[in-house]
């Protein structure tokens, strides 16, 4: 049942933070007594989470503004009637117990509010009106190089003399992207003043460190500048050149190539060769996959030229040709240094997109090999829309926390995230499970029972281990995926929702579709957006971050002092092939950071089937992690790379034994000098 009814605020001070707190506790009460669902519409916004202080807050609703109170539920006209009176009330509470709950959600909203601003990763600094620093969270102690007890409570001017802070809480005129040099870091810096019922009560300001950004960005524009460059040259150079794609059809050709032919670009470019002259050595090539050259021909205007045709392989494979007529010497050093270019700006780009995250939501998902950004860069896009996703992966790899955040990143992100485990729950209880039951409906059901697609209505249901279902119910599942709705078990009235749905699992769906275990339609309705997450041993650059990452995280939870990891021992976890992927080694960082006493955890800590693998070397005899000094990622990055091209001496068997392009391999081999003598 839906119902609405206009509410007018008579408190004088409308619904400021305590009064807000209060309509936060009434509206939870009455939609859990009465399994009524409430919103709020204020003027131009519409559904309006009623149990959200935080967004409550942010409205300002002042005395004499009209609120509507809306209800879904059975008994939404009684909620809803007993919210607008409450709203339209003087706000005297005398019940102990209320106002012990009114108290708590407004600290426990204290709580959050100074959590989002520790994890943030740009710097945040807030003053009040007289220029006092309230608020200097860990970024900006990182940033700026001050610790925040030398910060808070003292003038801004005092702790920062270049900060604009102070001009901005006086003159009430907000700074947008402020570009400053602070130490060696550039950041830019969005000023803007805190303004309450029209008074300036403080300043916020929130910085962001783009050092990286900046050097990256000027390589890509370097980069292209020399693209543009080489391709004046080509545009200049008194040798033809022609480039046909591997359907055959011409892509380019360059102002002497259209002289010495006598023809019109129009007239060429489009053109397939099959057509032109499909006994001529640019077919031959692009069918065989090997040069020709010297040849010499009379074209159709007389002229006669000489020819050499090179095929164009990428990954072993012939994706066209380019035909240079008359003299072919500098025009293919040319395009040896325009394939480097190339490759060069595809990593610098791929660099400096990975520099953007796709999300905030994503940032928990802890890693930075390609094959981790290749997958949030796909769940981020998919997050953009509401397609239905399968997550693929082994056990222990993250899938869940991919699902999250793809539902808090998507439009659904304010709705609720249910997750449901399929192979936890038994056969004979998991349709009540996940669509509900009435009352009666079976021995045991003594009230009515909301399923878990009913609760997710507006938001996300997880399904883990789908696999697992039973294909009774997947025929069911399907109803719900082709029409958005069900019966609770044991009713007759249908429900209709609105959800989308992330189903993941560990398990071979196509295989199972062979072995008729598991419906080919609901795989096909499944697998809209297929995501893959690579097990830890495809991914080990990762495992010197997520060790780091899960020792601070573990001992903040025991409480106990912060534990280091020798070079000879993380050597040995590189090594290891982690079944159990990132939950076996979080386990495993909790029993060392549990069991070890010393400052530093070494290959004396751990467990003895660890101890007895084998630790890769490289060339020189000595292994990746030599030392007991920690060296910078590039220097790690080279010696992996170099023993990859000593082990493979090819880019393509380099790459794919990296899980990265043999272009990115190539680029990353000059930068570091080690490109010599290798086969592509």
């Amino acid at each position: 049942m839906h119902y609405e009814k206009r509410a007018v605020i008579q408190h004088q001070k409308g619904l400021h933070t305590r009064v807000a707190a209060m309509v936060v506790q009434k509206s939870h009460a009455l939609s859990m007594t009465y399994q009524t669902t409430l919103f709020f519409r204020y003027k131009e916004q519409e559904n309006i989470a009623s149990n959200s202080l935080i967004l409550l807050c942010s409205l300002k609703i002042k005395a004499g503004d009209e609120v509507w109170v809306v209800g879904h539920g059975k008994h939404a006209e009684y909620v809803v009637n007993q919210m607008v009176g409450f709203l339209e009330s003087d706000f005297q509470l005398d019940n102990a117990q209320i106002i012990s709950e009114v108290d708590k959600l407004l600290q426990d909203n204290a709580f959050t509010a100074e959590q989002i601003f520790n994890s943030m990763a740009n710097g945040l600094m807030v003053s009040d009106e007289h220029d006092i620093v309230t608020i200097f969270n860990p970024a900006a102690e990182e940033i700026l190089g001050i610790p925040a007890n030398g910060v808070i409570g003292k003038k801004v001017y005092d702790v920062i003399p270049n900060s604009r802070l102070h001009f901005v809480n006086k003159t009430g005129i907000p700074e947008l992207a402020y570009r400053q040099v602070i130490g060696s870091s550039s950041t830019i810096t969005n000023r803007t003043p805190i303004i309450i019922d029209g008074q300036i009560k403080g300043a916020v300001a929130i910085f962001e460190d783009i050092s990286a950004l900046e050097k990256i960005t000027g390589e890509l524009q370097e980069v292209k500048e020399l693209k543009g460059q080489l391709q004046l040259i080509l545009e200049s150079v008194q040798d033809g050149i022609c480039v046909v794609n591997k359907e055959g059809c011409i892509t380019y050709v360059n102002p002497a190539y259209l002289r010495i032919l006598n023809q019109q670009y129009a007239q060429l470019v489009g053109q397939n060769i099959q057509e032109i002259s499909p006994n001529g050595a640019r077919c031959s090539v692009l069918s065989s996959g090997k040069q020709v050259l010297g040849t010499i021909s009379k074209k159709r205007n007389g002229v006669a030229v000489v020819a050499n045709v090179n095929p164009i392989i990428v990954d072993d494979e012939v994706t066209g040709v380019v035909s240079v007529v008359k003299d072919i010497t500098e025009v293919q050093g040319l395009m040896e240094n325009l394939n480097h270019i190339s490759a060069k700006a595809e990593y610098l780009e791929q660099e400096l997109w990975r520099t953007k995250k796709p999300n905030r939501v994503f940032e928990h998902f802890i890693g930075r090999s390609g094959k981790v950004f290749d997958v949030l860069a796909m769940a981020a896009k998919a997050a953009e829309g509401s397609s239905n996703v399968l997550i693929r992966g082994e056990s222990g790899t993250g899938k869940e926390l991919v699902a999250e955040g793809i539902h808090y990143a998507s439009r659904q992100g304010a709705g609720p995230f249910i997750r449901v485990n399929c192979g936890a729950i038994p056969a004979n209880l998991l349709e009540s499970e996940l669509f509900g039951h009435e009352k009666g409906a079976f021995t045991g059901a003594i009230r009515r029972k909301l399923g878990k697609f009913e609760l997710a209505d507006h938001g996300t249901i997880f399904l883990d281990e789908i696999g697992e279902m039973e294909k009774s119910m997947q025929v069911k599942l399907l109803r719900v995926l082709q029409k958005k709705e069900f019966e609770r078990v044991g009713g007759e009235s249908t429900i209709k929702v609105n959800v989308r749905i992330i189903a993941a699992t560990n398990q071979d769906l196509e295989r199972m579709v062979l072995n008729g275990e598991f419906r080919e339609d609901l795989y096909y309705r499944l697998n809209v957006i297929p995501l893959l997450l690579p097990p830890l041993r495809e991914r080990k650059e990762d495992i010197p971050i997520l060790v780091e990452h899960f020792l601070n995280k573990v001992s903040v939870e025991l409480a106990r002092k912060a534990k280091g990891i020798k070079n000879d021992a993380l050597d040995i976890l590189l090594q290891y092939k982690w079944p159990g992927n990132v939950r076996e080694l979080e386990n495993m960082i909790e029993r060392l950071v549990t069991l070890t006493e010393a400052d530093f955890i070494g290959i004396e800590h751990l467990p003895t089937y660890l101890k007895e693998k084998l630790i890769t070397k490289d060339k020189e005899g000595s292994s990746i992690v030599s030392n007991e000094i920690i060296l910078p990622w590039e220097e790690y990055e080279k010696k992996i790379i170099k023993l990859a091209l000593g082990t493979y001496n090819s880019y393509n068997r380099a790459g794919k034994a990296l899980g990265l392009t043999h272009k990115t391999i190539a680029a990353k081999a000059k930068k570091y000098g080690i490109e010599k003598t290798i086969s592509w």
